[in-house]
């Protein structure tokens, strides 16, 4: 989600210094929570400005490049293998305990799809077909 624009900002903190509305008011007037209101207030107290704070990361993820590789060597050796059991296979070669959905997320990411095993049988043939084939 991207953050208001700067001169918004700037509109909504100088609404609240002229006082003239309560931030209840405020808040209702530009289509904000009041939360909000009292987030920008805290941000220009704290840092002097209202340019919206750098985004703080998240998560690191769990299988590098080296481990997607590894995870793809698996696939290829083991074609029929469910997600749990590429997960054992993977904690024992990597060392690195993840559960089956970091799994299907890596081979997502390195563009395995998920197509059965191709096997090819020979055609069946109907017990009243082979009947009338027999009976002429």
């Amino acid at each position: 989600m991207n953050s208001y624009p700067l001169k918004f900002r700037q509109c909504i903190v100088d609404a609240v210094d002229q006082h003239s509305l309560t931030i209840e008011e405020i808040a209702a007037l530009f289509g904000v929570t009041e939360r909000y209101v009292y987030k920008l207030l805290r941000l220009r107290r704290e840092t002097g400005d209202l340019a919206p704070r750098p985004h703080g990361g998240g998560a690191k993820k769990k299988l590098t490049w080296r481990h997607l590789l590894e995870l793809a060597g698996l696939v290829a050796r083991f074609p029929d293998a469910t997600l749990e059991q590429l997960r054992d296979l993977f904690r024992r070669r990597c060392r690195v305990s993840v559960c089956a959905n970091t799994i299907w997320r890596g081979l997502r990411q390195i563009d395995f799809t998920l197509k059965k095993r191709t096997v090819t049988r020979a055609k069946r043939v109907r017990k009243s077909a082979r009947r009338s084939a027999g009976s002429k």
